[in-house]
């Protein structure tokens, strides 16, 4: 049979649709990049991708891509790795692009190919798959003096930063243990402090914080330690989804805290493995977005009614990936702050309303950005405000920052923390903020403390 003949045959396994698809997952293209360059839903690239994998037998877009590469779907040009064509018409020969085996040299025809060949075959496949592989790993541990910017460990250890004296802040009851990239919430009378990264490790650690009597004390550790993780409080459970473990993978596994019973169980596990995502609650559902998983960062937005039966659900996507962003849910809209795409922190402000699609409004609106980057923050809404909390990256933090959500408008706000301040949690209760944990050239255990209403007394003077 003819080589052309070949490739057409083999090619035949996909529909040209999904072809395309795989094309450009082979760039390193998201779904929703795809979406937009083939005019098509995140949803339909999606039922497309899980067709390539059924088709291919694989498992991932990393496997996907190499069994591209495999077959010569796939090839590598002078600068990118280009998709071979995948249609029944023989493409032009201006339109064709570099194979693999136009790399190597020829060898005259009937001859029986040498070893060195096959090793030559094998390295230039080796090679192709570094070059489509590469560029999305780099992202996820481009950071300044190339560590991972979801973990702590392995960092030069300075001193601890000086406390410094700043309005309405005050330091309450250190943690036991210092750690960061934790999550924290809250039942209306207690805090509760989740996981995270200590100097060991990444810890199981459930901790509670009495304000009454300004102490720590153990809970039920959590099943799976994790790390770069946020929680969410309802009806008497707090939710912890997904997170960094301590082999230094994502899960995708949540785990359920009862709070009464002071036990864990399993919960509905996230659509796939992700952490340093931002999340929050509103009207009794959890909010997740973006994230990583472990290759990419994401953009999506997942939806889960805890109880319902149902598992999670795509919301409206983010405009751009992003993970170690902080979201705040406030009088029903979350505001999604800041957050770190690969490259740079970000000063993305969002206001995601859960009831927009419903009315037929956009779910998404863009705000007034934050005055500086910031990425592993901590968000909470109180009263009228917003408030971004620590995140400097690779920079110290000289100031907080307070939205004010009437006026479209950021504000500083004194910190208490003089050195770089990041990858903390906190969580509002009673009339305070509570910011818990973090990392500033060593592991923290602050727990600082924001008065953000002020109650006034007002004498009444009637009349007997």
């Amino acid at each position: 049979m003819p080589a052309a003949e070949m490739v057409t045959e083999e090619l035949g396994v996909l529909s040209e649709r999904e072809l395309e698809v795989l094309k450009l997952v082979a760039t390193g293209a998201t779904n929703q990049q795809i979406a937009r360059e083939l005019v098509i839903s995140p949803n339909t690239v999606k039922v497309h991708l899980r067709n390539v994998f059924e088709k291919l037998g694989v498992q991932s877009r990393t496997e996907a891509t190499m069994e591209a590469v495999r077959r010569g779907w796939v090839a590598v040009g002078e600068n990118a790795v280009v998709a071979a064509a995948g249609t029944d018409a023989a493409p032009s020969a201006a339109a064709q692009p570099i194979s693999l085996l136009e790399l190597m040299p020829q060898a005259p025809a009937r001859t029986p190919v040498a070893r060195w060949q096959h090793a030559y075959l094998v390295l230039a496949l080796l090679v192709t798959t570094a070059l489509v592989l590469l560029p999305t790993w780099w992202r996820g541990r481009s950071e300044a003096g190339g560590l991972s910017p979801f973990s702590d460990a392995g960092r030069s250890p300075v001193a601890a930063p000086a406390r410094v004296d700043a309005q309405r802040w005050s330091a309450g009851a250190l943690l036991p243990q210092p750690r960061s990239r934790l999550a924290v919430a809250t039942d209306g009378l207690r805090l509760y402090a989740i996981g995270g990264e200590t100097q060991d490790g990444v810890t199981d650690d459930l901790l509670v914080y009495d304000p009454v009597t300004n102490g720590w004390l153990p809970l039920a550790n959590k099943p799976t330690p994790a790390a770069n993780i946020a929680a969410a409080y309802i009806d008497g459970r707090i939710y912890v989804p997904g997170g960094s473990t301590a082999d230094g993978g994502v899960t995708q596994v949540m785990e359920v805290y009862d709070v009464a019973a002071d036990t864990w169980t399993a919960g509905t596990a996230l659509p796939a493995p992700l952490s340093g995502y931002a999340l929050a609650a509103w009207d009794g559902a959890l909010y997740l977005f973006g994230g990583w998983d472990g290759t990419q960062y994401r953009a999506e937005t997942w939806i889960l009614q805890p109880g319902s039966g149902e598992g999670w659900r795509e919301g409206a996507a983010l405009p751009g990936s992003r993970a170690l962003a902080a979201a705040a849910s406030h009088k029903g809209i979350i505001y999604v702050i800041g957050g770190y795409d690969g490259r740079v922190a970000l000063r993305d402000v969002l206001a995601y309303d859960p009831r927009a699609a419903d009315e037929g409004r956009p779910t998404l609106a863009v705000k007034t950005p934050l005055q500086q980057p910031r990425a592993g923050l901590a968000a909470v809404g109180v009263g009228v405000h917003v408030f971004a909390l620590g995140g400097s990256w690779n920079a110290d933090a000289s100031f907080n920052e307070q939205y004010d959500t009437r006026l479209d408008a950021w504000s500083r706000l004194g910190t208490p923390m003089a050195g770089q301040w990041r990858n903390l949690a906190a969580a509002p209760l009673n009339n305070k903020i509570y910011a818990v944990g973090g990392w500033s050239g060593t592991y923290l255990d602050v727990n600082e403390q924001y008065l953000a209403l002020i109650q006034q007394l007002i004498p009444f003077t009637g009349t007997g």
